[in-house]
Parts: C-alpha cells; sequence; structure tokens
C-alpha cells in the first residue's frame, strides 16, 4: 500500500490492483515467484528477482517473472454497475506496454526482459507519468521506505518486525490524489472503495505521526472538518471518492434507497449525505477533539485549534444536550453507530463516556486563553462528570466499569477492553485505572484466562461474551468473534500504552503477543482483528500502528520489562 497505488500480490502468480480514489483496476498474472523470501513494507526480495513499490508515483516492479496476462477491471468496486461508456475498457498498445483505460482509472503494464513495471493512474496521463520512474529508482525508493518503517534495529526480530510493520501501516494510510495533495488517512487496504477517512481510525492511526509526519496529522484534521455539520453531529467517516466513482456510489445509494428488495449484501442505510459514510456516529465528533488536542500538544499551533474552534462549540453542545434529567452523562441512543459497530449500545456507555471526558478537558485546555467561558463550562463539566461516572459504572465485582445500560435496569457489565478510555482520559481516578488494567490482565490477556477455551493467543476486546443476543448483530453475534471477544491490535496498544503510563510493566505481551498469531498463521501486516476459531479481518490496519507506537514512545526497556507486583 502507498500514497496512490495498491495491491495484493500472490507468489503464485498474480496481483490485483486498485488505485485510491478511483477503485479496482484490475488483475495482473506473471510466473509464479519461488521462494525463500525476505520481506519488509512493500517490498519482497527473493532469489531470482522480487515485488518493490514505489512511494512518490503509483508504479510498482515486479522482477523475475514473465507477464501471462492483463484482465483489467470491469467495475470499479463490487457495487459499481458500469454504464454502457464505462461497461469495457479501451485497450491499446505500445512497444512493451500494454495501456487499459476504465471509466474510473487507468492501467499500464510494461514486459521488458524479465521485468514488469505495473503503473496506475485516475488517467491515462498520471499512469504514463508513473512509468517515467525506472526500475532502478523503483528499487531505490523502496529500499528506502522500508529503511524509514525500521525505526528500532536494535530490538529482538520479533519486536523489530512487529514496530517495523506497524509503522509501514501508520505511513502507507497517508493518501494522495493524483496531483499529489493529501487525500486523508486511510483506514486499511479494504477502504478505498469508496475512498474514506475515519475519525476513530484516524485518531489512532495518527499517534506514530505526530510525531513521523505532523502534517499529515493536520491535514486529517482539516478533512474530518468538513463532515461534522452545524449542530455538532459527524459521521463515521468522510467519503474523498474522485469524481467517476463519486458519481457511481451515488447512484448505488440512490438505487439502494428506491429498491432495497433487490440488494442483498450490505445497503447504505445511514448515508445521509453524500460526504457520509455512515451518518452520526456518537464517537466521531468526540475524536474530532481529541485529534486536535493531541495535535496542539505536540506541534502548539494554536492558528489550527482557532480555525476549528466554531466546531468544537458545536460539539460540546451536542453533547451537552444529550444528557439526562440532573446528569451530565450524554446517553447513547439504542444504536449500533460507535466502534462497536456491530453491538446496540445505549444509554450510559464506558467507551463514549471515557471520550466525552477527555474531550471537556481537551476544551478547557485549548479554550483557556481565548475563550474562557466554554473552557470554564468544560471544566466543570468534566468534574462532575467523574463523580457520575464512579457512582454510576463502577462494577466491584470485577475491578471495572459497565459495558453499557442504564443502572437500575439492563445493564452490560462484563470486562470490556474498550472502558480503557475511561483510564487513557483520566475519568476515573489513578487507583481505579490500575483496578480496571489488573481486571483486563486477569480477564482479557489469554494467558491467565483459563476459561476461555483456546490456549494463550492474545488478548479478548470483550469476556465474558455479551449476556443479551438481541444486542448484537453480524459477525458479533457468535462468542469469542470481532466485538464479542476477538484481539483488536489497536486495542492492544492502547492497553500496553496504560499499563507502561501507570507504572505497571508487563505490557510485552500485549504489544508483541498479536503479532506472533499473526506469523504463525502467515498473515504478513498489522492486521484488524482475529480470534483463532474466525481467522482475521482485513490486512494494512492504519490503526494496528498503535503498538509500534507505544514502542517509539516508552522505549525498549519500558515494552520489555516484566510486571510489576
Amino acid at each position: 500500500m502507498a500514497p496512490r497505488l495498491q495491491a495484493d500480490v500472490h507468489p503464485d502468480g498474480y496481483a490485483d490492483l486498485a488505485l485510491w480514489g478511483a477503485g479496482s483496476l484490475g488483475r495482473v498474472r506473471f510466473s509464479p515467484i519461488t521462494g525463500p523470501y525476505i520481506y519488509a513494507p512493500n517490498r519482497l526480495v527473493s532469489k531470482q528477482g522480487g515485488v518493490f513499490v514505489a512511494q512518490s508515483l503509483p508504479v510498482m516492479l515486479i522482477s523475475g517473472v514473465s507477464l501471462q496476462g492483463v484482465y483489467p477491471a470491469r467495475r470499479c468496486a463490487w457495487w459499481h454497475e458500469p454504464d454502457g461508456r464505462d461497461a469495457k475498457a479501451k485497450v491499446s498498445r505500445s512497444a512493451d506496454r500494454q495501456i487499459f483505460e476504465m471509466g474510473w482509472g487507468a492501467l499500464i503494464v510494461e514486459a521488458r526482459d524479465s521485468d514488469l513495471r505495473i503503473a496506475g493512474g485516475a488517467s491515462r496521463d498520471e499512469a504514463e507519468r508513473a512509468l517515467d520512474l525506472t526500475s532502478e529508482a523503483i528499487i531505490t525508493e523502496a529500499a528506502e521506505y522500508v529503511a524509514r518503517c525500521d525505526v528500532m534495529p536494535e530490538a529482538d526480530p520479533l519486536m523489530r518486525s512487529m514496530v517495523s510493520q506497524g509503522i509501514h501501516a501508520a505511513l502507507s494510510s497517508i493518501r494522495r490524489d493524483e496531483n499529489g495533495a493529501f487525500a486523508g488517512l486511510a483506514a486499511g487496504q479494504a477502504y478505498s472503495a469508496p475512498a474514506r477517512t475515519y475519525y476513530r481510525d484516524g485518531y489512532w492511526t495518527m499517534q506514530p505521526l505526530l510525531t513521523l509526519a505532523p502534517e499529515a496529522v493536520r491535514d486529517e484534521i482539516r478533512l474530518l472538518a468538513k463532515g461534522i455539520q452545524p449542530d455538532g453531529e459527524a459521521p463515521s467517516g468522510v467519503i474523498l471518492t474522485g469524481p467517476a466513482q463519486s458519481d457511481a456510489w451515488q447512484r448505488f445509494v440512490a438505487d439502494c434507497k428506491a429498491n432495497p428488495k433487490n440488494h442483498k449484501r450490505a445497503v447504505p442505510e445511514y448515508h445521509n449525505r453524500p460526504q457520509d459514510w455512515w451518518s452520526d456516529h456518537f464517537d466521531s465528533p468526540l475524536f474530532f477533539i481529541l485529534f486536535l488536542d493531541d495535535y496542539f500538544g505536540v506541534t502548539k499551533d494554536a492558528a489550527e485549534v482557532q480555525l476549528h474552534w466554531p466546531t468544537v462549540r458545536a460539539i460540546m453542545d451536542r453533547y451537552i444536550s444529550l444528557a439526562g434529567p440532573d446528569s451530565v452523562l450524554p446517553l447513547k441512543p439504542r444504536n449500533d453507530r460507535d466502534w462497536a459497530d456491530n453491538v446496540f449500545r445505549d444509554g450510559l456507555v464506558s467507551y463514549d463516556l471515557g471520550l466525552f471526558v477527555g474531550a471537556m478537558d481537551a476544551v478547557a485546555r485549548l479554550g483557556e486563553g481565548h475563550d474562557p467561558s466554554l473552557a470554564g463550562h468544560a471544566r466543570k463539566t468534566a468534574i462532575l462528570a467523574r463523580r457520575e461516572i464512579e457512582a454510576k459504572l463502577f462494577v466491584p465485582a470485577t475491578g471495572g466499569y459497565l459495558d453499557y445500560g442504564t443502572p437500575g435496569s439492563f445493564v452490560e457489565d462484563h470486562v470490556a477492553l474498550d472502558s480503557l478510555t475511561l483510564s487513557r482520559f483520566s475519568a476515573i481516578s489513578e487507583e481505579r485505572a490500575v483496578g480496571l488494567l489488573r481486571a483486563f490482565e486477569t480477564r482479557l490477556e489469554t494467558r491467565h484466562n483459563q476459561e476461555q477455551p483456546y490456549g494463550s493467543w492474545g488478548v479478548m476486546c470483550a469476556y465474558p461474551p455479551f449476556k443479551r443476543q438481541s444486542d448484537l448483530r453480524s459477525k458479533t453475534a457468535f462468542p469469542y468473534r470481532y466485538h464479542n471477544g476477538s484481539d483488536w491490535p489497536y486495542w492492544d496498544g492502547a492497553y500496553a500504552e496504560e499499563r507502561l503510563r501507570l507504572g505497571l510493566g508487563g505490557a510485552r505481551y500485549a504489544l508483541t503477543r498479536w503479532w506472533e498469531t499473526c506469523l504463525d498463521n502467515g498473515w504478513i501486516g498489522a492486521v484488524e482483528y482475529f480470534s483463532p476459531p474466525y481467522g482475521r479481518g482485513s490486512l494494512l490496519q492504519g490503526w494496528s500502528a498503535m503498538p509500534a507506537a507505544v514502542v517509539l514512545k516508552y522505549g525498549l526497556d519500558a515494552a520489555n520489562a516484566e510486571p510489576m507486583s
């Protein structure tokens, strides 16, 4: 995955290619690449050649193979229904090149000797410009990128490779348009059709980028600001497609709404505006404020804070208005629209309330000099919120906090890793935060939990499984799957960071066990989530950079330290 071009390359001889903002370009077949291989971010080297991906332009080199066929994409994505003009690619040949022009993009394959150079573009011109990069230049750019990602060469091989692949996940999330301008932080390789960028995924992905690429964080904040409505509502993500893909997507959305019975796959029922990817997510506006606060904390860029302050005010007003009677805690409606998007959580949700307190503290800090009234209101709200959280959500039996519910009615009180936001954003006391982390250690670290049946395989996101089946849908309906107990590497990183921040040590298991599982299964790259009975989610997930970010922040000695008693 590079700023424009991305691909799945299979050693038995084919590559499926796509372009950010355009979608699928097609499949290229070639003779198999024989092992053994040395794999690094965006590069694979074998005895006979290898795969090398450029960074400056959308072009890659596959060397030591012979071309066997090129098959242009018939649609930009599974939901795309091309019209007559776009139904078939325009094909032309020039010397060693085969050129395929679709209505949404172009694919050019040049076969010379035992080298294939493959370029993509939103237009033929962009793809041809990419082919100006020589094979030697592509190899050099690939080597420089590998070195850029290898930021912990002194670490043991397991930790070193985890950090390298995590930094790759973060850096490769920085996407560009055909003119080279910033085009969002991608959530991962599977999020290019339609191309979109998310509030929550972006927040966790940008943690290492605050120091590695702060300008990308600033530009991401500006993109996300465009998705926030005047009343402070925001979608899960902001759609960033090019013109052709955007037109195709809007036709699909309109047809889904007009003919819902004709669409058996996932349909965009909550895409209420052309720019929205899944409108009205409860956590997204809070992440925007936290994004801005983290960015300011590193860069001291007060101008960026001033630019977005009206949006910050609107978001704060929104959440204050969502509180129940005699309370400052915002109540989540019964829907599946926060990070746990397979769970119909409602009422008091610990995960969202941790974000809320963090956002109120951020408003208090950011507004102190230029908006003391709003800052003071936020500070008072945060104080009251902490008191309520302690009184209403603490679960003495586990040392944790409610996942969600209404005290006195139904509550889901299992141990949920996403309640970690209460600790990360200091919504609970340090003493209670340590107790919460101990609950995670004994119940969610699978090496200590003998009740779950799969041995030591990582850190579960929840245990025991959800009590009320009617609150669950899709993958989460199954115990140990997705939000119902899978290991999510980004939460592993956030959990490890809290252990280190609070001086508990013992972070290495969370930082590396998921990566061991990936390697054991041949999953090369930072996966989205996994569990033993159900396999993995998508590859090259941006927020799965969190474990690498924590090692960079605290150093190897802290990351490898034994747990404190």
